[in-house]
C-alpha cells in the first residue's frame, strides 16, 4: 500500500492558489539565495523548489521538536507553502535566486503572515517530485528557521545529496519480522527489464518495461505451472515500490495462506506519471506491449499456467484503473480481473464532476461552490483546485492531473497532449472530453462493444471499493455497475462499508486479509474446487 499512501500525498498535497499573476507594486518580491554545496562537484540543473511552514507547527509536528524536512502535509490545519522555479545547468558554488513570489503556492509568500517559518529547499534534479516526492540524487538543504519579511540577502546552501533507495536495504529502526520476510523474498524475486519492440519504435530509442517476477515456495524444485497474477501500483509507485508487497505475498504463499501462484509486479510508471498499461498518442502502445510482447516473453521463461483462467489481474487506484481496464481491453488474455478503488471508470463521474456536462468545471460546481476531491470520511480535505494549482507550481511533468491528460487526451500542436480542462479557470474543453469518453470511458466502451465482449468478458469483473472512498471513487464505480446491470452482465461490486482508499485491505487490523482473499478467489478459477483454509475467508460486503 506503500505506493497509493504516496499517491495521496502527492494528489492532494497542499491548499494551493499559486501566484502566477504579478502582485500589486506596492509588495516588494522576497528573493531568497540559494547556494551549491562544497561537497556539490560536478554541475547540476532541475526545479528549485523551497518549502515553508510556521516554526510552531513544524516543531509540534517533528519528534522531540527536531525539524528534518519541511514539505506539504495534506492533512494538516497548516498545509505549508512552496515556492519554485527551473534552474538551467549550474556550476559548484553557485548562487541561485529565486523570487518566492514568482510561482508560489498557496499564495506568494510576501502575503504570508509576518512571523518565524521553517524553511527548506529541495533541487529535484530529475523532475519527478510531483510524481513520489524526493529522490535519489535530489539536492536538500537544511531547514533553517527564518522570519518573514525575509530580510535581503538570506541565504540556504544545498548540502546534501538524497540518497537513491534500496529496497534491500531497509533503514535503521526497520521492523525485525519485516528483514526476515526480505531476507526470505530475495531467492524468489527476479528482476524484469524487458525491452518492448512496439514501445521502442514509438519513442525512437530503447523502452525497457520493469517489473518482478515473484515465484511460490517449491518453484525451484517442482515441475508444476502455476496460476499468474499481474499487479500494478498506483500513482506515485516505482519497481522498487513493490518489494515489500511481493515479500509479504511470499510470507503468506510460504505459510500456506495464499495459494501457490506466480506474481508479476508491474512497474506503471513513467516520466509523466502513470501511463496505466493504456495504448495511447502520448505515452506509446503500452497495452500492445504488455499483452503481445512482455506476457509471452515471461510465459516462454517461467513455467506459468498460460491460459485464460491462469493469467489474472489485480491493481489499487491508478493499477487499479490499469488492471480494468486491461481486463475490459483485453478479455481474451485475462481471466479475470480483480480490481480495487479505480481511478475513475466513467467519466460521468470523475471524482463527483460529470465531464460531459453543458459547461462542466472541474474546480466549481454550478451552484458557485467548489468541488472536492479528497475526504477523511465527512470531513473534506481538499479542493480538486487545491490540488491541481499546487501541482502546477511543483512541476509540469509527473502530477496527477497531467497524468491523466498523458494518458487519455489526444496531441496537441506542440506533440503534447491537451489539457482535459482549463488550469486557471477549471473549465472543461468539450472537445477533449467527447475524445476521452470515445477512448477510455470504460462505461461507454463497455456499452457500444457489449454483444462482442460479453462471451469473453462476462463474470470476470470484481470490483472493490471502500464508500467513504478518500478520493470519492465509489460514486464512479457505482456508475460502472449500472451500466452493467443494464447490459445484463454477470457482475461482481462490492462496496465495503466505511472503508477509505489507504484501509480498505484492512479486516481486523490485518492489512493483509484483503489481498489473501482475492488470491484464492483468483485461484478458484484456475483451479475449480480449490478453497482457502477457513482463516482466510473474510467478510467483505456487498
Amino acid at each position: 500500500m506503500r505506493a497509493a499512501i504516496t499517491a495521496a500525498f502527492l494528489l492532494i498535497a497542499a491548499s494551493a492558489v499559486p501566484a502566477f499573476a504579478a502582485d500589486p507594486p506596492a509588495l516588494t518580491h522576497p528573493i531568497l539565495q540559494v547556494q551549491l554545496g562544497a561537497n556539490i562537484k560536478t554541475p547540476v540543473s532541475g526545479r528549485l523548489l523551497v518549502f515553508a511552514q510556521p516554526l510552531a507547527v513544524a516543531k509540534a509536528a517533528a519528534e522531540d521538536g527536531k525539524i528534518t524536512r519541511v514539505e506539504p502535509d495534506p492533512f494538516g490545519a497548516d498545509k505549508g507553502h512552496v515556492s519554485a522555479r527551473e534552474v538551467g545547468t549550474i556550476q559548484p558554488g553557485a548562487i541561485i535566486d529565486i523570487d518566492l513570489d514568482g510561482v508560489a503556492a498557496p499564495q506568494a509568500f510576501s502575503r504570508l503572515p509576518p512571523g518565524d517559518y521553517a524553511v527548506q529547499a529541495v533541487l529535484d534534479q530529475d523532475h519527478s517530485y510531483n510524481y513520489n516526492g524526493r529522490g535519489g540524487g535530489d539536492l536538500i538543504s537544511p531547514v533553517v528557521a527564518l522570519t518573514l519579511p525575509l530580510t535581503a540577502g538570506t541565504r540556504l546552501t544545498l548540502e546534501t545529496i538524497e540518497p537513491a533507495y534500496d529496497p534491500f536495504t531497509p533503514p535503521a529502526g526497520t521492523p525485525q519480522d519485516s528483514l526476515d520476510r526480505l531476507a526470505a523474498l530475495r531467492p524468489h524475486l527476479s528482476p524484469i527489464a524487458f525491452t518492448s519492440p512496439a514501445l521502442s519504435a514509438f519513442w525512437g530509442r530503447p523502452m525497457v518495461m520493469k517489473g518482478w517476477v515473484l515465484t511460490p515456495p517449491g518453484y525451484e524444485t517442482g515441475k508444476d505451472r502455476y496460476p499468474t497474477a499481474y499487479y500494478t501500483h498506483g500513482f506515485g509507485g516505482v519497481a522498487d515500490s513493490l518489494v515489500p508487497q511481493a515479500s509479504r505475498m511470499y510470507d503468506a504463499m510460504a505459510k500456506g495462506q495464499t495459494p501457490p501462484m506466480i506474481w508479476v509486479y508491474l512497474d506503471e510508471s513513467s516520466a509523466t506519471g502513470t501511463h496505466e498499461f493504456a495504448d495511447g498518442v502520448n505515452n506509446g502502445p503500452w497495452g500492445k506491449a504488455l499483452t503481445e510482447e512482455l506476457i509471452p516473453d515471461l510465459e516462454k521463461h517461467w513455467r506459468m499456467d498460460a491460459r485464460v483462467n491462469g493469467r489474472f489481474l489485480n491493481g489499487h487506484s491508478s493499477g487499479g484503473w490499469a488492471t480494468l481496464w486491461l481486463q475490459t481491453r483485453y478479455p481474451k488474455v485475462f481471466g479475470g480481473a480483480w480490481t480495487t478503488s479505480p481511478d475513475p471508470s466513467d467519466f460521468h463521474d470523475f471524482s463527483g464532476v460529470d465531464l460531459y456536462a453543458p459547461g462542466a468545471n472541474v474546480y466549481f460546481k454550478p451552484d458557485g461552490s467548489t468541488w472536492p476531491i479528497a475526504r477523511d470520511h465527512d470531513k473534506v480535505l481538499a479542493s480538486s483546485q487545491d490540488a491541481t494549482l499546487m501541482e502546477e507550481a511543483l512541476g509540469e511533468y509527473g502530477g496527477q492531473m497531467r497524468s491523466f491528460d498523458w494518458v487519455f487526451s489526444p496531441r496537441g500542436p506542440d506533440g503534447r497532449p491537451l489539457p482535459m480542462f482549463d488550469r486557471a479557470t477549471g473549465a472543461v474543453d468539450p472537445a477533449v472530453a467527447a475524445y476521452w469518453r470515445d477512448h477510455y470511458d470504460i462505461a461507454e466502451r463497455l456499452k457500444r462493444h457489449w454483444p462482442a465482449l460479453k462471451p469473453d468478458l462476462d463474470g470476470k469483473v470484481h470490483l472493490i471499493v471502500g464508500t467513504a472512498d478518500t478520493f470519492y471513487l465509489d460514486g464512479a464505480a457505482h456508475r460502472l455497475e449500472a451500466v452493467m446491470n443494464g447490459l445484463g452482465a454477470k457482475t461482481d461490486f462490492r462496496y465495503l462499508p466505511d472503508k477509505t482508499h489507504f484501509d480498505l485491505y484492512v479486516v481486523d487490523g490485518d492489512r493483509q486479509a484483503l489481498i489473501r482473499q482475492i488470491a484464492w478467489e483468483m485461484y478458484a478459477v484456475a483451479r475449480p474446487g480449490a478453497k482457502p483454509p477457513a482463516s482466510v475467508a473474510v467478510k467483505t460486503g456487498g
